[in-house]
């Protein structure tokens, strides 16, 4: 397969299932659009399913904005036992009996409702992180004693969603419902709920639900995928969230070339709901012309001919639009555009 031989560059939303690595899907992803340049945004697990992003052709280079979003999850936390990897992927290597209290839903309840709020988190062991220039699972699993600093984390909402006393593996569980900041590992959040209760615990179920603007009801399959093609593509413009500029020909043109914009001739425009669905519903139109100023350092969506071609970052020094990311082939802005 020759490099961005497809002539494609544009987003989808696959619904990934669990027991796939996020570079298998990457892997069908390319099969299915017959190009090489493909990559996804925000890893999930294998064992985790649910909403991953995934770029194609020169929209790969997007993914550095698209990794700083904050995410929703669901999840089943399991009492009783710890792995090493703290998912069912992982040994084990603690076992302990449940309080009685876990299964007490006004308790689980108010626990749940209680996370919410900043934290300090250490990531599990085997993860992507780095250490001395090595991931972290990598190192684990060469048997080296990793030492992961903690990282700053915020829990923006948790509902208790239900109380089992028998999940599948035989342990009473819960099953939470969370919105939190980038970075946070949801297997160590359920490390962290067992400790606070005082026995070992894990994740045994694991969907993310939102990413970003991206929502899992948006999603398709792999199989899915299979059949719509290039009809599945999502629009970047509304995934990123920044406001934007609508090129006439002649911006067009500079753009192309990569030439700074004169701000006080931009007239930026921003989207008067964040989903699809709200749009759907609303008697007004989606898009408005804005009337905040620019900030310096805001990253700007450029659209011509209805695809992004470009992201500005505005120079207050300057005052002006500063190319950050152009593309000669401009991004899909797909069908909910």
């Amino acid at each position: 397969m020759k490099r961005g031989a497809s002539g494609l560059s544009l987003v989808v939303g696959i619904n990934k299932p669990a027991g796939m690595s996020s570079h298998d899907v990457v892997n069908r992803c390319r099969r299915i659009f017959g190009e090489k340049r493909v990559g996804h945004t925000g890893t999930l697990d294998p064992l985790a399913k649910g909403a991953l992003l995934v770029c194609v052709g020169p929209a790969t280079r997007l993914d550095p904005f698209f990794t700083e979003h904050d995410k929703r999850y669901r999840f089943r936390v399991s009492f009783g036992i710890g792995t090493d990897t703290d998912d069912a992927a992982g040994e084990v290597v603690k076992r302990g009996d449940a309080p009685v209290c876990v299964l007490d839903e006004e308790y689980a309840e108010r626990f749940v409702g209680d996370l919410v709020g900043k934290h300090k988190q250490i990531p599990p062991v085997y993860s992507a992180i780095k250490v001395d220039g090595q991931r972290s699972y990598k190192a684990a699993r060469a048997g080296k004693i990793i030492d992961l600093a903690p990282r700053d984390i915020e829990i923006y909402e948790a509902r208790l969603e239900s109380v089992i006393a028998e999940g599948e593996d035989g342990l009473p569980a819960w099953d939470v419902a969370v919105s939190v900041s980038k970075g946070t590992y949801i297997r160590s959040l359920a490390r962290d709920i067992g400790n606070m209760i005082g026995c070992p615990a894990y994740v045994s179920m694991l969907e993310r639900t939102q990413a970003g603007s991206l929502d899992l009801a948006e999603c398709v399959t792999l199989e899915t995928l299979e059949e719509r093609g290039i009809a599945a593509a999502l629009d970047p413009v509304r995934l990123l969230g920044f406001r934007f500029v609508f090129a006439d020909e002649a911006t067009a043109r500079a753009v192309s070339n990569g030439s700074p914009l004169r701000a006080s001739e931009c007239a930026v425009f921003e989207r008067r709901r964040a989903t699809v669905a709200a749009e759907l519903c609303a008697c007004t139109a989606g898009v408005r012309q804005s009337d905040k100023p620019l900030m310096s350092g805001e990253v700007i969506s450029v659209i011509a001919e209805n695809k992004l071609v470009a992201l500005y970052e505005y120079d207050e020094t300057r005052r002006a639009l500063m190319p950050r990311c152009v593309f000669a082939l401009g991004v899909s802005r797909g069908r909910d555009s």
